[in-house]
């Protein structure tokens, strides 16, 4: 009786791994070309076919270094969970800093022209809903660093998505603006050591939000730095913090689940 019952288990946990080993071999991930104004951009699109048609967009913005093997990977990990992720690029094809000051120099522009950065997002959400086996109805934006700025400009914006959510993004609104506009509920997670985005900026945030009537999460991880999420980065390794970026990565999917699932 009991080889019989480790006879079943074993089976059912061989069936089991096959499904996990099919579901990824279903993933297509490719780059994607599309234009703004006649110029090229390349976002980065991933989506598991095993999960079928009409699937909820994750919309991804990418940090001041632009897509690199980093944001393709999360798309992939996101398309692993059932999701249609879409990584938007913001520089346009082939800008790809190589290093901090250039980096610093291409997400400077955008952070000093606001209106060119939203026209990117909105043709970086228009570019996901136009993909083969989506859902264009339900739509969570997310973006880390330079990315978390970004999605919390789309919400200022009026962007007419789920969700927004930030990662160690920088937190301080431009002068003039406010949420009075945004769409959806919005996640902050972040360092409470973060001398980029320090917690006064989490607290002036909290204040603007408050004021708004802006549904609202934030999370904050004691004690941990800026970056916490990006692995092996050159120069920002040393911030990685392996405990913050699982729960916060925890903390995404069950925001994902509860607005677009």
């Amino acid at each position: 009786m009991l080889k019989r019952v480790l006879l079943v288990l074993l089976t059912v946990a061989c069936l089991i791994g096959l499904v996990a080993v099919n579901a990824k071999a279903d993933i297509v991930a490719e780059p994607v070309v599309y234009e703004i104004d006649g110029q090229p951009y390349e976002g980065y699109f991933a989506i598991n076919e095993g999960f079928g048609d009409e699937q909820p967009i994750v919309l991804l913005i990418h940090d001041w270094n632009g897509i690199g093997d980093y944001e393709k990977r999360r798309v992939q990990m996101l398309a692993e969970r059932g999701y249609a992720a879409f990584a938007a690029d913001l520089y346009g094809q082939g800008v790809r800093p190589a290093n901090p000051e250039e980096s610093q120099a291409e997400s400077s522009k955008l952070y000093s022209d606001r209106p060119t950065m939203r026209q990117r997002l909105f043709a970086g959400l228009s570019e996901a809903q136009s993909m083969t086996g989506v859902d264009p109805n339900r739509v969570v934006a997310m973006g880390y660093c330079f990315g978390g700025a970004a999605v919390l400009e789309f919400a200022r914006a009026g962007a007419e998505i789920d969700g927004f959510v930030s990662f160690h993004g920088s937190l301080e609104t431009p002068e003039g603006q406010t949420y009075e506009q945004a769409q959806g509920p919005i996640l902050i997670l972040h360092g409470g050591d973060d001398p980029i985005a320090p917690m006064s900026q989490v607290a002036a945030l909290a204040d603007e939000l408050n004021a708004a009537g802006v549904d609202y999460d934030m999370e904050i991880y004691g004690g941990v730095p800026h970056s916490f999420t990006v692995w092996g980065a050159s120069g920002e390794a040393t911030r990685y913090d392996p405990k913050a970026d699982t729960q916060s990565w925890d903390t995404l999917l069950m925001f994902l689940d509860r607005q677009i699932r």
